[in-house]
């Protein structure tokens, strides 16, 4: 962390270079005899990366930013915001702090947070910027987080783990067997030390399979923004053997969607089906991420259109967590049927299709973009149809 960057003329120049061509920067160089040019380049391309993701660090004074991995990384504020709700107590630990936007929002449900970075710069840079955002009850501690809880080795009320998920060439992993630290190897540290543990992981993570390979998993929650599931939230409660919750959440940018099951009812759901009605519904990307198929249905008391569809009709328009759309006419999947029509520019959608959207496009001679909606797909007597659709709002 080099204080030189902390200069007001070199704040300023930063801010002013926001949305300069980084390549005419570097050939240019930067006005300061004492700072790398590349430095300061860092800075500008790190903060721009922070505008929409950290809105509170971009638009605090003196904030020191670290290399854009970092920042690639971190939580976003609006997914930090939605798990400290989850959380309540006295003390929490965070073994893998990074950047620290996990901490500030614990902060603000949590009297006392200790954040753990083993990085001495990031570290430093952490505990500057808290400073500078007003934050006290965060206790910043340059060291491996796993040490630091068998040397602190009190009680804390919560536990926070966002495993690394690059390897030591810097690739990225998303097995919790490949993250470091390795949660599975360290689960009975964690209650020795709390009674409650929240692991963040990847998106990417198989349910079923992470869920066996963790104890007293209690819920999991699929966070998704505006559609594109960021992170999984694994709550983990020491001796709990009940059920096991999911909560698919996709926060908008009006009001979040919600939905949540228990891990068995979706196995012993039995939808209902139907040929299309009059609306048509989409689920949102959190809840196809948590396999809710048949109990959205039950649930929602709407039918599907086929066993592997995933898509859903009701008559009624319905409040649904997706995407909803009036069905204008529903087709089958033939180019002269299609072709009657006079359709050549829409928005494609593929469910338990063969073609994909690429190959339906040159097929049909169909461009992107339009109020128009197609719905490529199987109905309930397994024929190939095309739903044509309009939005709904």
């Amino acid at each position: 962390m080099n204080p030189d960057i902390l200069n007001t003329e070199v704040q300023a120049f930063i801010s002013k270079n926001l949305k300069t061509d980084i390549t005419s920067l570097l050939l240019k160089g930067v006005p300061f005899e004492n700072i790398d040019s590349k430095d300061i380049i860092e800075q500008i391309e790190a903060k721009k990366r922070c505008e929409i993701k950290l809105p509170s660090w971009y638009n605090t004074k003196n904030i020191y930013y670290p290399n854009k991995l970092n920042i690639e990384q971190t939580s976003s504020e609006k997914t930090a915001n939605y798990k400290a709700q989850l959380i309540n107590g006295d003390t929490l630990i965070d073994i893998t702090g990074g950047f620290g936007v996990d901490c500030l929002y614990f902060s603000k449900q949590v009297k006392n947070i200790t954040h753990c970075e083993i990085n001495s710069e990031l570290s430093e840079i952490v505990k500057h910027n808290y400073k500078n955002l007003n934050i006290s009850n965060i206790e910043c501690r340059n060291e491996n987080g796993i040490d630091a809880l068998k040397q602190i080795d009190k009680p804390f009320d919560w536990i926070y783990i966002d495993p690394s998920r690059r390897d030591d060439s810097k690739n990225k992993v998303f097995l919790l067997s490949d993250c470091t630290p390795n949660v599975k190897t360290f689960q009975g540290l964690f209650f020795k030390y709390a009674k409650n543990v929240m692991i963040k992981t990847s998106p990417l993570l198989d349910i079923k399979a992470t869920r066996n390979n963790l104890k007293f998993a209690k819920e999991l929650h699929i966070v998704a923004v505006n559609n594109d599931v960021k992170e999984l939230l694994w709550i983990l409660e020491r001796d709990y053997d009940a059920e096991f919750t999911i909560k698919a959440v996709n926060l908008t940018k009006t009001s979040p969607q919600t939905f949540q099951f228990s891990f068995n009812e979706e196995s012993n759901t039995i939808p209902e089906y139907s040929l299309p009605l009059t609306y048509l519904y989409e689920s949102n990307s959190a809840i196809l991420k948590a396999g809710a198929f048949n109990i959205l249905s039950d649930k929602l008391n709407i039918p599907k259109l086929h066993q592997h569809s995933h898509l859903y009709t009701s008559d009624e328009l319905l409040n649904f967590p997706g995407r909803r759309f009036m069905i204008v006419k529903c087709i089958p999947f033939n180019k002269k049927a299609f072709s009657k029509e006079g359709i050549s520019k829409a928005n494609v959608t593929t469910r338990n299709f063969p073609l994909s959207v690429g190959d339906i496009r040159r097929k049909l001679k169909v461009k992107d973009g339009g109020d128009v909606y197609l719905f490529f797909t199987s109905d309930l007597n397994n024929s190939r149809v095309i739903i044509i659709c309009k939005k709904v709002k």
